[in-house]
C-alpha cells in the first residue's frame, strides 16, 4: 500500500438534531459520562448545578446546554460543540437547536460534520422537523447518518415501534439519497445502548451507538479527492527570519501558505494556480516539524513552487490534471438566515475561504419544499430557513468545486455589505452555460 492511500481514519465530527426535547444534550451528556469524558471538576460543577435545579441525581443535559438562556428555558439555542476521546478514536460534537426558527444553527454545524445523529422520541416517532433536519444534513454533504430512537424506556422497549420507525427513517434515508444509514434504540437517560449495552433490549443485536461512532468513516476520506490548496497567506520565508511555524532549509523562498482542503501533495507534484490558469510543480512542502514528503487533506503547509509565479491570498493551488473550476455565474443553493427576506435586486459580499467578492442575484430559480421533499416555485424571494436554488453573478471568477465533491472549495457565505450580517449560506450546485470562464489547465 502507497502512502498516498494509507491515511488514518482520525478524528470524528459528529452532529446531534432532533425537535425540541428529544433528549439530545442528555444524549451527549450521556455519551460523555459514560465514555469517562468528563473531568472531576466538571463533574463537581455538573452535580452542583444538578442540585440547585432539584435533581436527586445528575442532569446530563447540562453538560451542553451552557448559555444562560438555554438553561432558563430549558432549550437549546445555539451550536455547543464538545470533545471526547474513547481508546479507538476522537471526537468533536455539535449540538444543535431543535427549534425551527434555529434550523440555521443547524447549518452550521452540519457543514462540517462526517455524521449526523437524528433524534427521535419513540413515542412520536419521524415528525416535520426530523425530515427538515436529515433533508439539510443530506443537503450539506453529511455521508452517514444516524437514528437515535431514543426514549424506548417510555414505550415498555417495544421491538414492534422500533422497527416502525426504523423502516420510516429507511425510506426516508432512500429518498434523500443517504450513502449509509442504521438505526438504533436507546434511553439517553438510563444509558442503554448508548455507550453500555444494558440489559433492557436483548432482541436487539446490532452496536451501541458508540460502538457505531468508533467504527464510522471520518474526514481522512477527503484525501481521496483531487488536491486543493486554498490560499491563507503568500511569504517570503528565509532562514535567518523564519515563520512561525515554518522550518526553513536552505535560501529564501517565496511560500505559499494554507491548510490542504483534499486529496493529497508530495513534492514534484503539478499544479495550477486559479484562476488565473498558471502552471507550476511543487519544489518542497514545509509543516510545522519540518520538510514533509506528503502532506493530506487537513495538514496546514507550507509549498515551494520550482518557479515564481503571480499567485496571491485567496487563490487556489489544484492537481494539475484535475483542476477545479473558474466560475463568473455559479449555480448555488442557499440557506437564507436573514430575518428580512431575500432581496434580489441587492448585491452581498460572497465570502469563500480567503476569497471575497462582490456578488448578486442573477436568477433566483425555485425553493426547497421539505415538507413534500419537492423543488416549488419560490415566488420571488426566499424567507428565513428557505433553502433556494439560485444563479449568483461574481464581480469577478472564483475557483470553485461542486459542493459534493469538494467541502471547502464548493461552499460559501454572503455578507450584507452595511451591517456585516452573515445573510446566508450557500453550496455550488454545478455551472450554467457560459459561466465557466477561460481554461484552467497548464
Amino acid at each position: 500500500m502507497s502512502a498516498r492511500e494509507s491515511v488514518p481514519a482520525g478524528l470524528l465530527r459528529f452532529v446531534t438534531a432532533g425537535s425540541v426535547d428529544d433528549g439530545k444534550s442528555t444524549l451527549i451528556g450521556r455519551l460523555l459520562h459514560d465514555s469517562k469524558g468528563l473531568h472531576a471538576d466538571q463533574l463537581d460543577a455538573l452535580q452542583a448545578a444538578s442540585r440547585r435545579r432539584g435533581f436527586r441525581g445528575l442532569d446530563l443535559s447540562l453538560v451542553t446546554d451552557g448559555l444562560i438562556a438555554e438553561r432558563e428555558q430549558g432549550i437549546t439555542i445555539d451550536v455547543a460543540y464538545r470533545y471526547f476521546a474513547t481508546p479507538a478514536r476522537k471526537f468533536v460534537i455539535g449540538d444543535c437547536p431543535g427549534h425551527v426558527q434555529y434550523t440555521r444553527n443547524m447549518v452550521t454545524a452540519a457543514s462540517t460534520a462526517d455524521l449526523a445523529i437524528l433524534l427521535v422520541d419513540a413515542r412520536a416517532g419521524i415528525v416535520a422537523q426530523t425530515r427538515r433536519h436529515a433533508f439539510v444534513a443530506h443537503w450539506l454533504g453529511v455521508p452517514e447518518v444516524l437514528l437515535a430512537v431514543n426514549k424506548m424506556d417510555l414505550v415498555g422497549w417495544d421491538p414492534q415501534r422500533f422497527a416502525a420507525i426504523a423502516d420510516e427513517f429507511a425510506e426516508l434515508a432512500t429518498t434523500l439519497g443517504f450513502e449509509r444509514t442504521a438505526a438504533i434504540p436507546l434511553s439517553a437517560l438510563d444509558g442503554d445502548l448508548v455507550v453500555e449495552r444494558g440489559d433492557a433490549a436483548p432482541w436487539y443485536r446490532g452496536p451501541t451507538l458508540l460502538e457505531r461512532l468508533e467504527a464510522a468513516p471520518g474526514a481522512a476520506s477527503r484525501a481521496c479527492g483531487a488536491a486543493r490548496l486554498p490560499g491563507q497567506r503568500v511569504a517570503r520565508v528565509s532562514g535567518g527570519n523564519r515563520q512561525p511555524g515554518v522550518h526553513a532549509h536552505g535560501g529564501a523562498f517565496r511560500g505559499y501558505q494554507g491548510t490542504l482542503a483534499s486529496g493529497t501533495l508530495a513534492p514534484g507534484d503539478a499544479v495550477v494556480a486559479q484562476p488565473s490558469g498558471t502552471p507550476a510543480r511543487v519544489e518542497r512542502i514545509l509543516g510545522p516539524s519540518g520538510e514533509l514528503g506528503l502532506a493530506i487533506a487537513g495538514d496546514a503547509i507550507t509549498v515551494q513552487l520550482d518557479r515564481e509565479i503571480d499567485v496571491a491570498r485567496g487563490d487556489v493551488l489544484a492537481q494539475a490534471d484535475r483542476p477545479a473550476q473558474v466560475l463568473r455565474e455559479p449555480e448555488t443553493e442557499l440557506c437564507w438566515f436573514d430575518d428580512a427576506p431575500l432581496d434580489p435586486s441587492r448585491s452581498w459580499l460572497l465570502k469563500q475561504g480567503a476569497t471575497t467578492v462582490r456578488a448578486r442575484v442573477a436568477r433566483l430559480e425555485r425553493r426547497f419544499d421539505i415538507e413534500g421533499l419537492e423543488w416549488v416555485d419560490a415566488h420571488g424571494s426566499l424567507s428565513m430557513n428557505d433553502i433556494g436554488r439560485v444563479r449568483l453573478e461574481l464581480q469577478r471568477p472564483i475557483a470553485a468545486d461542486p459542493y459534493a465533491c469538494n467541502r471547502a472549495l464548493g461552499s460559501f457565505i454572503l455578507i450584507d455589505e452595511a451591517s456585516h450580517r452573515t445573510v446566508a449560506a450557500g453550496t455550488i450546485a454545478g455551472t450554467a452555460a457560459g459561466s465557466v470562464v477561460g481554461s484552467t489547465g497548464p
